[in-house]
């Protein structure tokens, strides 16, 4: 396949409408800057409440770290059998800036593709927030539902799932899970690409098919 036939055409130099070329480039770049910054934001948010912590215990999850009451929290799930925090997801953590910087810079390349290759570009952009959370749900899951059986407590908790969004009752402890800015960031710029994608296929596409 010839490089012309993946680029596609330019946008004419002489046009009654600059707009119609203009926005698809405008909405697939904010789009890679809002996943760039959204990088050094907290995604998640846990606070566990307990009558022994009127203020409750909170974790924040970064895309590569967590901060927060983790090693208090850590503490409690001992006695019910579950694994530490920071066991979770390491290999997601390790990577996860250079392989958000990587997509961000395919969706910005996608702004010189003129043709559909433009749509395979940017779709690990698009898809990047639905993973972290189906990510963070397995972990959530895998954590919750193989608890120690020699832990102190364990015969008094049952395996069980915490949420990654809302309310969760566990024995006497009650979770609070929340999505934060930088996640709230990253679903933005899903929904700048597929509006910029659908410009982008209303601009060029018929100076493909020309």
């Amino acid at each position: 396949m010839k490089l012309h036939q993946i680029v596609g055409p330019r946008a004419p130099e002489e046009t009654t409408d600059p707009w119609r070329y203009w926005l698809p480039s405008i909405l697939l770049g904010t789009a890679a800057i809002l996943l760039v910054i959204s990088m050094f934001l907290p995604y998640w948010t846990m606070t566990l409440e307990a009558p022994q912590y009127p203020r409750g215990l909170s974790v924040q999850v970064y895309v590569n770290e967590m901060t927060g009451d983790v090693w208090e929290i850590d503490g409690l799930n001992h006695y019910i059998g579950m694994r530490p925090l920071e066991e979770a997801a390491q290999l997601e953590r390790a990577v996860s800036v250079a392989a958000i910087t990587m997509i961000s810079l395919l969706l910005a390349g996608a702004i010189f593709i003129h043709t559909k290759w433009a749509a395979l570009l940017a779709l690990p952009a698009l898809l990047f927030p639905f993973v972290f959370l189906a990510d963070m749900y397995f972990w959530m899951r895998h954590f919750g539902q193989n608890l120690d059986p020699t832990a102190p407590l364990s015969g008094a908790i049952q395996p069980f799932t915490p949420p990654i969004w809302g309310v969760g009752v566990v024995g006497q402890f009650r979770t609070v899970a929340a999505f934060e800015p930088g996640l709230y960031l990253a679903f933005l710029s899903s929904a700048l690409i597929l509006v910029g994608l659908y410009t982008h296929r209303r601009a060029y596409k018929p100076l493909v098919d020309g």
